[in-house]
């Protein structure tokens, strides 16, 4: 049995999607952010140090950080969602997959905590906003012409990448790429992704 530690508003959401592409049975066991502080509560540090999600356990492993969720459950229940092995294709999906959590969400976490803070920066602002700029523009240039990041299919990366994609249709930031936008209808049309947002607006409840 897969249990997620599910903790709402978070990128454990995309692992929710992916569990239900997996066919696998899961259980879900839902946490809530301080309404004040926003924080992760303290019963997750139970499950794993950081206090973070999300985190999944599997045959008595434990395992936390988007990517290494989605790696691991690709490998061990679902080829599909992956090119194969050591294909140029694989290496682009490799590479997408991490881009997800690496170079796309800095600036954009970056940019949400000057916005909570509120206060005037001498610099980080400005660079938030150029590298929001930046992620966005590369990414619409990506996939042009494209349905999916690779392989022409659903991938892992695609999982990754859609919590990305909520974040800036959230704020309205898709409208002005067409390609963006298109892709975002696109991983809304799947079955797993619909399915996964009725399980997360049930454990807000």
């Amino acid at each position: 049995m897969i249990t997620l530690h599910h903790l709402n508003q978070s990128r454990s959401k995309r692992i929710l999607w992916l569990l239900e592409e997996l066919g696998q049975t899961y259980q879900v066991k839902a946490y809530q952010r301080d309404k004040i502080t926003f924080l992760a509560p303290p019963e997750l540090t139970a499950i794993h140090p950081l206090g973070k999600s999300p985190v999944i356990e599997h045959d008595g492993i434990v395992i936390a950080e988007s990517g290494a969720i989605t790696e691991y459950l690709i490998n061990q229940f679902a080829n599909h969602l992956a090119p194969e092995a050591n294909s140029a294709e694989y290496i682009s999906y490799i590479q997408w997959l991490h881009f997800a959590e690496s170079s796309a969400m800095l600036p954009l976490l970056l940019r949400l905590f000057v916005e909570k803070d509120g206060c005037k920066t001498n610099f980080m602002a400005g660079y938030a906003d150029i590298e929001v700029a930046k992620v966005i523009g590369y990414l619409d240039t990506s996939l042009a012409g494209k349905r999916y990041l690779v392989a022409d299919k659903l991938t892992g990366a695609d999982i990754m990448m859609s919590f990305v994609i909520e974040l800036l249709a959230a704020r309205g930031e898709l409208t002005k790429y067409s390609n963006l936008e298109r892709y975002y209808q696109q991983l809304k049309s799947h079955d797993g992704f619909i399915r996964a947002g009725k399980i997360e607006a049930q454990q807000n409840q």
